[in-house]
């Protein structure tokens, strides 16, 4: 669909990346991944048409469309929620004044006869096909189950934009996006400004509904669940894996195995090679063999190895000192703004060394329970208890935003370093991949994940034995994660992380604060213990509000339940079967259906098709039989996974 030939990007002439080529085909799944500075945003930058290469091509189609959602973007306040939203369907409504005007025309004119009113009910007639073939007549429905999925409410939808933050407006363009269905979309850390739900509504739009998708991310667990195609970005060239991202990691390993040895190889013949011209380079009778071999020096192809792993990023947060045994303690908080509960009757208590997530959607107060154990807020009710020489580094969303971008990387921590630790600033960058001339970047120029390690080295400078971490993953490639993840278990302290990143969290936590409807709930365990937890509960709440029969009393114990269950393991079997088969039939008749449609739009095409009317109406009549076909799919799979979950 989309075809790159022999692509090179300069930087003040420093090649970024040079002679790429690759393919993306209908419905690929790429995942775009590389260290922080590679390339990635830039590569999509390209494909998307907003930036050109130094050299090569980009061959798109000319119906081809593309869809790009940038990491940072300009974002308009001027209309509700909804209103946004509707943007993605601009052309539908033009159509729609368009047929509502000739609707009208042919109501007031009275010349029927004439052939100029046969050509307006013609063009009528076939305007209105293609409206309703564009699915004009039920997008508001689709537009509400994308807010939705994403964690808007109805009450949100005629809510200004601007009084939501940047993170959910955020949302509303990506649901823009999504509503246009692109051939082509391309996603720039899309799960930066996500909840843990709206991350899986996303990976299952993505997964079965999108058409082609390029992605950039570094979450590791959405990767894994979406694509299927990994494309690495690495010492300036790329490398193309028809797998997703766990395997990729494996072959990428191989790999670098097999570019390690030949590096090796490669040095010890050019270590032969120059002892060889400098024993002999004064020596008329090998003048000859001394040219020779300096020319084969100088047209030798250095073969390089994966840069990432070249230079290790070292990372540890010592702990300054040994606070109390309850470094926090929350008894009955609660917090409004107005007539707005934010959270109330919190009652939590964090024990000495422990590691704990924050989690739960948007705007459930994560992050003002954070800022009330910082002390920023202070108008909360309840009693909320630092523990004895609590010292608390916190990391915010926004750090690296902060950074002053007119400073160097070395002035932005030579500014905060204070004694003897001033004598090591340099090795200290070093060890965070600053070393030698990155030092001396301005921070304006630094990508969002060499934003994100520079702030965290301000952290690291901090005496403390209390750690806060509000979304610190936030742009750090793959390799940053695992060393920031490695850190934190190492810390000797308290940790609170407040973060949506499933992969980051699993092993690290070992309990789970969820924040929603104004309550905050402990769950002991891990990160995934919590989701598969959450899923049950969601099972029994459905199970309560179900009303119960009359004449049959539930068990009143143990015994009487698993009686009960058992009896009804053969019935439950064959529902199981039975809707099993039902998600096949509809997954079969929605292939076959998108099938047929293809085939049509081909016809469609043609200067022939487009002028016959009755393929405008079975084209109406298989986009509503697709319709159907995936509604009761989904409702099946709903159900088939309610079964199996309350088995």
């Amino acid at each position: 669909m989309i075809s790159v030939e022999g692509l090179k990007v300069e930087f003040n002439a420093t090649p970024l990346f040079e002679d790429v080529s690759y393919v993306i085909n209908k419905k690929d799944r790429i995942a775009l991944v590389g260290k922080n500075g590679a390339g990635k945003s830039t590569m999509l930058k390209i494909l998307a048409g907003l930036q050109q290469p130094t050299e090569g091509t980009v061959s798109v189609p000319r119906d081809c469309t593309i869809g790009y959602l940038p990491q940072v973007m300009k974002l308009a306040d001027s209309r509700t929620v909804m209103e946004e939203a509707e943007q993605a369907f601009g052309h539908i409504r033009e159509m729609q004044a368009d047929i509502e005007r000739m609707n009208q025309e042919l109501a007031d004119r009275t010349d029927y006869e004439s052939e100029d009113y046969q050509k307006l009910i013609e063009r009528f007639t076939h305007e209105n096909d293609r409206f309703l073939m564009m699915g004009g007549a039920n997008y508001h429905a689709e537009l509400e189950r994308t807010l939705m999925g994403l964690g808007f409410t109805r009450q949100d939808f005629d809510r200004p934009t601007n009084e939501f933050s940047g993170g959910w407006r955020m949302r509303i363009e990506l649901a823009k996006l999504l509503l246009q269905r692109p051939d082509v979309l391309l996603l720039d850390e899309p799960t930066n400004h996500l909840d843990i739900e709206s991350i899986q509504w996303l990976e299952q739009f993505l997964a079965t509904r999108a058409n082609a998708v390029v992605l950039v991310s570094h979450d590791r667990a959405f990767l894994n669940n979406v694509t299927t195609r990994t494309i690495e970005i690495s010492c300036g060239h790329i490398y193309d894996y028809k797998v997703k991202y766990d395997e990729f990691v494996k072959l990428r390993q191989e790999r670098r195995e097999q570019q390690l040895r030949a590096y090796e190889n490669q040095q010890k013949q050019i270590e032969d090679t120059e002892a060889f011209i400098e024993r002999f380079r004064y020596k008329a009778t090998k003048a000859v063999q001394v040219q020779s071999r300096i020319k084969q020096l100088e047209k030798l192809e250095r073969v390089e190895v994966d840069e990432e792993d070249t230079s290790a990023l070292r990372l540890k947060f010592t702990c300054s000192s040994r606070s109390g045994n309850y470094p926090v303690i929350c008894e009955d908080v609660r917090k409004a703004y107005g007539d707005h509960v934010v959270f109330h009757d919190v009652n939590l208590t964090i024990n000495r060394g422990e590691k704990v997530a924050f989690v739960g959607k948007n705007g459930e107060g994560k992050s003002t329970l954070v800022k009330c154990i910082m002390g920023e807020i202070s108008d909360y009710t309840g009693r909320l208890t630092l523990g004895h020489n609590v010292q608390i580094g916190y990391f915010a969303q926004n750090q690296a935003q902060l950074l002053d971008e007119n400073l160097t990387v070395f002035d932005t921590i030579d500014r905060v370093a204070v004694g003897d630790i001033r004598l090591k600033i340099r090795d200290i960058l070093g060890a965070f991949m600053f070393g030698g001339e990155a030092s001396e970047k301005k921070v304006r120029v630094l990508s969002g994940g060499e934003r994100t390690r520079l702030a965290m080295i301000k952290l690291l400078l901090e005496p403390v034995n209390f750690l806060i971490l509000d979304e610190p993953t936030n742009h750090l490639d793959m390799r940053s994660k695992d060393i920031l993840k490695e850190a934190i278990a190492g810390f000797e302290g308290t940790v609170i992380v407040v973060s949506h990143d499933r992969d980051f969290l699993d092993g690290l936590v070992t309990k789970v604060y969820e924040f929603g409807g104004g309550l905050v709930k402990e769950h002991l365990g891990g990160i995934y213990d919590f989701l598969q937890k959450k899923r049950i509960d969601s099972l029994n709440e459905l199970q309560k509000s179900a009303p119960q029969p009359e004449a049959t009393s539930a068990p009143t114990n143990k015994d009487s339940s698993a009686r009960l269950s058992y009896e009804e393991q053969k019935e439950r079997n064959k529902r199981l079967k039975k809707l099993e088969r039902r998600v096949a039939d509809c997954e079969a008749e929605i292939n076959q259906t998108e099938a047929a449609i293809s085939i049509l739009e081909q016809q469609l095409a043609t200067p022939d098709g487009a002028s016959d009317m009755s393929l405008y109406d079975r084209h109406r009549k298989l986009k509503e039989q697709l319709d159907r076909a995936m509604e009761e799919w989904e409702a099946a799979g709903l159900e088939l996974e309610s079964e199996k979950e309350n088995e």
